[in-house]
């Protein structure tokens, strides 16, 4: 199965599946002399995993991670970081059923056509949300290299169930500390109630979250085809909830005119880069930050696991009515949204690599 690795000078291999002994990864290209433990993973890893808040699913992982390599004296040393987290708490006799039929809205059928048949059903095996918290780990890790150039990603729930946080009220660098880590304490009460209808309902939610990197600086990014906006779009799109992102003002800025849209450039700031009247274009112009807030949105799915019964065929082809049982999320969020700042983390420590190698070649 090749498409587990992600990066070009920082790249990360994932492995493990959701009901095997252990997940985990290797991350590759971190610098030497870096202030590293496993607490600063623990910390992100803690935000992400089960059990925890209105939409989570019943099963109680601890997700503890375990640094195998890279780190000693609490400092990187420039060689590969492996690091694992054990499975502790998988019922894979919820999934016995499954293991015939195809689940709608899941991989199940994909899996089984792409690998003649052979898949691991058990939660979903290798295409399971489990292993995101791997992603998570190594976002921790990205983080370290961006705070040395004070770069800070924050990233919040903005929409859940189709019920919105204004632009105007939005706080993505306090939403960690918020119940569906949302970005505004006002829409807490109405999305417990959206929560609380869709599960006397049998049902799931989906949302959307809301991104944003500073201090970001200018010039990140690679053109032609591997422009910042392409790599972002390709990190956060590889998470199996996310099916769409904009960047900016999106999709908006399609109905938008030129006049509208232009992000006017003003005289020298304090710093010597120019000031912009405006950031509709969210940080990045032809594929190149601009030293802007970079500002992304995901859109997640409801989780397609509900227990309310579903047409479906068997391995055969024969028609099935199912009705999934086990423990599931009632919506990704708020779990994912530490999973998609690691993504992002995970890009910008590249391109930030990258941009110093260049560097040192040009001077």
């Amino acid at each position: 199965m090749p498409g587990n690795s992600f990066g070009h000078l920082l790249r990360l291999t994932t492995f493990g599946e959701s009901h095997g002994l252990a997940i985990g990864g290797i991350l590759d290209g971190v610098p030497a002399g870096l202030s590293l433990c496993q607490e600063d993973l623990q910390l992100e890893l803690d935000r992400r995993k089960p059990g925890q808040g209105g939409t989570a699913t019943s099963r109680k992982e601890a997700d503890l991670v375990t640094i195998l390599s890279g780190v000693f004296n609490g400092q990187t040393t420039g060689t590969p970081i492996g690091f694992s987290i054990n499975n502790t708490d998988h019922h894979s006799s919820d999934y016995q059923e499954l293991a015939q039929v195809f689940r709608p809205g899941h991989a199940d059928y994909t899996y089984w056509k792409k690998y003649a048949g052979i898949r691991d059903y058990r939660g979903g095996g290798r295409a399971s949300g489990r292993e995101t918290a791997v992603r998570v780990a190594a976002g921790a890790i990205a983080g370290k290299i961006l705070s040395t150039q004070k770069i800070k990603v924050y990233a919040g729930s903005i929409e859940l169930g189709g019920i919105a946080i204004e632009p105007s009220e939005r706080d993505l660098e306090n939403a960690f500390s918020r119940r569906y880590f949302a970005a505004s304490d006002k829409i807490i009460g109405a999305w417990d109630e959206v929560v609380e209808e869709a599960r006397k309902n049998c049902d799931t939610l989906g949302g959307i979250v809301e991104i944003k990197a500073v201090n970001v600086p200018a010039g990140l990014g690679e053109p032609v085809f591997d422009k910042i906006s392409a790599l972002l779009a390709h990190a956060l799109m590889s998470v199996g909830a996310v099916k769409g992102i904009e960047i900016g003002d999106g999709f908006a800025a399609a109905r938008s005119r030129g006049s509208q849209n232009n992000d006017f450039l003003l005289p020298r700031s304090s710093d010597g880069g120019p000031k912009f009247a405006s950031n509709h274009a969210g940080g990045i112009l032809g594929g190149i930050t601009t030293g802007q807030d970079i500002i992304i949105r995901c859109a997640v799915k409801p989780i397609p696991s509900i227990s309310q019964p579903q047409k479906t065929i068997d391995i055969n082809g024969n028609a099935k009515e199912i009705t999934i049982a086990g423990r599931h999320d009632l919506a990704a969020i708020p779990r994912i949204v530490p999973v998609l700042r690691a993504m992002t983390c995970l890009v910008l420590a590249d391109c930030l690599l990258q941009q110093a190698a260049l560097e040192s070649l040009q001077h």
